[in-house]
């Protein structure tokens, strides 16, 4: 595997495109904007992303989505509201046994169904992964030290890709547990959302790290009701990545929640960009819910965010709830 292609420029892509690049890869990174790959190949820099990181050599910039049919597996690096429109355009120039792997972390609004999922309904039968884990963009693209995981029902696929993409300073390990995976990254953002609205409110580092606590165990029992392992949400694409994207607010969804917490509505918060864990946060409590899950953080982040409670109304209420064990 020496020819990797990225679909999506933004920060993340760009960045992973580095990643690949640095460990040893040829690289085509895929972009919607004719103009932004012309500037990229001229420039080499990302400055409206990744402002001040030299990109890669071996990265080839394009606009044109054939560009990524002769690649060896393909990122696919934009939102996860965008996810059934980019497979299915994908689709339409991959062979049928490049591998496509998620790096998105979300769930379908509307369908509340789990990307997983949609790849499969539009790509059936090709191969799939997915890469989550405690990673921000600007440490990965400059070569700081992480760690993040891989996942992909077939194992030893999941070996082949993890170790084209591991270089000195980016470490992908490998597991099976595509399901357990996504749902560590898709859930840790709603709960990332509720951790900086408790940082913007000013109410304590223990209140912080309460949340975390119990906003972990949230993210277990909706994970078991969905078939993921609970080994998975103890590394890093569960535990590590909630840790990191509740702790900085480097982390969109932790900076949007901040902004909740010192009495922005959630529109002033967002401030015209996309939070995934806003949009993500109706369609996990919804799945909880068909499957008797107890998420009641998850469940306070989306009565905010819909303006059904305040932000102390929400704490009023998860303080209140009855005493029980804590187990």
């Amino acid at each position: 595997m020496r020819v990797i292609g990225i679909a999506g420029a933004g920060a993340w892509g760009t960045a992973l495109a580095n990643a690949a690049a640095l460990a040893g890869n040829d690289v085509v990174l895929w972009m919607r904007d004719p103009d932004q790959a012309t500037t990229l190949t001229a420039t080499r820099t990302n400055e409206r992303f990744l402002p001040g990181v030299r990109l890669h050599g071996r990265i080839r910039f394009t606009a044109d989505l054939p560009d990524l049919a002769d690649t060896q597996a393909v990122l696919l690096v934009t939102p996860a509201q965008t996810t059934r429109e980019m497979t299915a355009a994908l689709a339409a120039v991959l062979p049928a046994q490049t591998p496509l792997v998620l790096c998105a972390k979300g769930i379908e609004r509307g369908s509340n169904a789990f990307l997983s999922d949609i790849v499969t309904e539009v790509r059936p039968g090709a191969p799939l992964a997915i890469l989550s884990g405690p990673s921000f963009a600007h440490d990965v693209a400059r070569g700081l030290p992480t760690a993040v995981t891989l996942a992909c029902e077939n194992g030893a696929l999941a070996e082949d890709i993890a170790t084209a993409l591991s270089g000195s300073t980016f470490r992908v390990y490998h597991i099976t547990d595509v399901r357990g995976v996504e749902i560590g990254g898709a859930a840790k953002n709603v709960l990332a959302i509720a951790c900086g609205a408790v940082v913007g409110r000013g109410l304590g580092e223990s209140a912080k790290a309460a949340l975390v606590a119990r906003g972990f165990a949230e993210l277990l029992r909706f994970a078991r009701a969905y078939g993921g392992q609970a080994e998975t949400l103890m590394g890093l694409s569960g535990l590590g990545d909630l840790v990191l994207t509740c702790s900085s607010a480097q982390s969109r969804n932790f900076a949007f929640g901040m902004r909740l917490g010192q009495g922005l509505s959630p529109q002033e918060a967002a401030g015209g960009k996309l939070v995934e864990g806003a949009a993500t946060a109706s369609a996990l409590t919804a799945l909880a819910r068909a499957r008797h899950v107890d998420m009641p953080i998850a469940e306070a982040v989306e009565q905010i965010l819909n303006g059904a409670w305040t932000l102390d109304q929400a704490v009023d209420t998860l303080m209140n709830r009855p005493i029980r064990s804590e187990h």
